[in-house]
């Protein structure tokens, strides 16, 4: 057997299809963000209060996932920062990712640690916390300017660090504040306190979705970079492009799809990317995402899955009608027998169930019993094997692999 060491030196020595990688990633920002000038000639607009020791204005952006709301914030707030050095203005960009970051000590720990300051992960009272960082940013006139990514990720666990940070300002003497919220959740704000909501949105910008003309432009302008010429063949980039604009106009998984597809390419050898890799990629990254947002559910959510998965294999097995609210319910209560969980309510079951449809892992519509009333039926959406896979190497899913309904289900 070929040793590990040699296979990284052969592997090393393999030619590759990519020149640089790294600039089809999402956190790569190009010099150039096409088609976004409107977008960030607004918040240029905005931010150069900032140099003249100004507050900005709170701003809130928001826009589907890969319409390029942090690229523009990012690409804005680093020439932002190039030209306050230059005037030897002090302002500072924080940029925080929510989804990380989702609590309030931690968001305020990490901007206290950002001005140097000596703060514990864990162990002080949140008050102590934020006095911390209050004390270190007003010991100079300065702008700091906080990016927070994914706010909805922050707002849905508590709102009180957005209304301390959205009224800092009113207790500083030297420094000055301004917070940059980026959402893909229209309608994150109606989790908020009016008063945070009215502070937090003195500005707002909507991303609208890339069309399959921009997105293959972006996609033009990375490849260059990215591949050797004559890495791709002619018909790579329009298959992302128009695949990527019926997912919304989603630049990020356009991006996915042509490194994807290289990576396939090169671990084949072959000479050239070409729309077969494409199709391989999808399909990976499909159920790449799958197994993500499957993994990331509630353990509540995944028993009710289960419950549909085993249903959705019983059902070929037996040729049996389709799966009903009530059949799902039945077999739950089961699966949480199993687990030593307690069940929720059927009303609650079928809430999930409205929730596993929005996240397009099942399919369900609304049927009429006559005076029986109405049900929901229920169909799988995604790969009944990987999900399954998925599930019960989830640690408190665990006793469910060998597991069988205990009375007849048909």
């Amino acid at each position: 057997m070929q040793s590990l060491d040699d296979l990284f030196t052969e592997l090393m020595q393999s030619e590759s299809l990519f020149r640089d990688k790294e600039v089809l990633r999402h956190t790569y920002t190009p010099d150039v963000l096409l088609h976004r000038e409107a977008q960030t000639k607004e918040l240029a607009m905005i931010l150069v209060a900032a140099l003249k020791g100004e507050t900005p204005s709170n701003i809130l952006i928001y826009g589907k996932t890969g319409t390029g709301k942090t690229a523009v914030t990012r690409y804005v707030g680093k020439e932002l920062e190039k030209k306050s050095e230059s005037m030897n203005v002090c302002c500072s960009i924080v940029y925080i990712n929510c989804e990380v970051i989702d609590t309030q000590y931690r968001l305020l720990t990490k901007l206290a640690l950002q001005l140097g300051e000596d703060v514990p992960m864990t162990g002080w009272p949140t008050d102590q916390v934020f006095q911390k960082f209050k004390e270190a940013l007003d010991r100079k006139e300065q702008v700091l300017i906080i990016i927070l990514d994914e706010i909805d990720k922050l707002v849905k666990k508590n709102d009180d660090v957005l209304y301390n940070l959205s009224r800092i300002n009113s207790s500083l003497s030297k420094a000055k504040v301004s917070l940059i919220g980026v959402s893909n959740d229209l309608k994150f704000t109606d989790f908020l306190d009016s008063r945070v909501k009215s502070s937090l949105s003195e500005e707002e910008i909507i991303y609208p979705p890339y069309n399959a003309d921009q997105i293959r432009d972006i996609l033009a302008q990375r490849a260059e970079r990215a591949y050797m010429p004559g890495a791709l063949d002619d018909g790579v980039i329009p298959l992302c492009a128009a695949l990527a604009a019926q997912e919304h106009g989603d630049a990020r998984r356009a991006l996915d799809l042509l490194r994807v597809s290289g990576e396939i390419a090169d671990r084949n050898h072959d000479p050239k990317v070409t729309e077969e890799h494409v199709t391989q990629a999808q399909e990976k990254i499909e159920v790449d995402r799958v197994v993500e947002v499957i993994r990331t559910l509630p353990v509540q959510t995944k028993a009710v899955l289960f419950s549909i998965v085993y249903l959705d294999r019983t059902r070929d097995l037996h040729q049996a009608s389709r799966i009903t609210t009530g059949d799902v319910y039945s077999v739950y209560r089961q699966v949480c027998k199993t687990i030593s969980m307690e069940p929720i309510s059927s009303r609650r079951v079928t809430d999930l169930l409205s929730e596993l449809d929005m996240l397009g892992i099942v399919s369900t519509t609304v049927v009429s019993k006559g005076r029986y009333g109405r049900t929901k039926e229920i169909v799988l959406s995604v790969s009944r094997n990987n999900t399954y896979s998925t599930l019960v190497n989830d640690y408190s899913l665990k006793p469910l692999e060998n597991f069988q309904i205990r009375t007849g289900y048909f």
